[in-house]
């Protein structure tokens, strides 16, 4: 879906930059900045908040994050959910939330192994 919607940028970018004049004021121009609105804001949103849903139940279930985040993750795919669409700071937090899962599992990583190695005789 990411890549359909990149393509009809670039065609709207490119139909552009040959007849800018032409292109505002066709029905085809307009018809591709909505599909293109309609694909990044309603489908892709909705896809990064059923990733946040997993990836926070995979956290919860494995102590990958700490629950705090893992519960802010649900609470953050609900807003991206049910207002993307009313709140247009609402697309900037589901990177924020990836950085501070990323940062907290190379912490975590960097911390070395919390138990003593096994041994066979």
């Amino acid at each position: 879906m990411l890549f359909v919607a990149a393509a009809v940028v670039g065609a709207i970018i490119v139909a552009f930059r040959a007849a800018p004049d032409a292109l505002v004021h066709s029905a085809t121009f307009h018809f591709g900045r909505g599909l293109a609105y309609g694909m990044i804001n309603i489908y892709l949103v909705k896809t990064a908040a059923v990733f946040m849903i997993t990836t926070s139940t995979i956290a919860i279930y494995t102590g990958l994050t700490p629950r705090w985040l893992a519960i802010g993750g649900y609470v953050i795919a609900v807003v991206l959910l049910i207002g993307s669409s009313y709140f247009d700071w609402s697309l900037l937090v589901f990177p924020l939330w990836v950085l501070l899962v990323s940062l907290f599992i190379l912490r975590d990583r960097n911390a070395g192994p919390n138990i003593a190695p096994l041994h066979r005789n």
